[in-house]
């Protein structure tokens, strides 16, 4: 069987891993992108210019939810407080 070119991730999937990297034990946390927004001229199907919107992602994120939803996971069970883990606010940034 061939090497795998994709791995495809649910979005409360990315959320998980992200509340692990950040050290976050308590609330709801899930998966956010930034978009912005461009336009253009660009070739259609047929070679003629067609106005075209180009939509990139500037950021992706987790943030902080008040109820779960299918983008969030449950910080206090993706990551529990163990004895050795300080409590306190979320790291800022990414971990290093």
């Amino acid at each position: 069987m061939g090497e795998s070119t994709q791995i495809m991730f649910k979005f409360s999937e990315i959320a998980e891993e992200l509340v692990r990297r950040q050290g976050i034990h308590q609330g709801h946390w899930g998966l956010f992108v930034k978009f912005a927004i461009a336009a253009a001229n660009a070739p259609g199907p047929t070679g003629e210019l067609l106005p075209t919107a180009i939509v990139p992602i500037l950021e992706m994120g987790i943030q902080r939810f008040d109820e779960p939803n299918s983008l969030t996971v449950d910080a206090s069970k993706a990551n529990p407080q163990t004895k050795g883990t300080k409590k306190g606010k979320p790291r800022k940034g990414p971990r290093t």
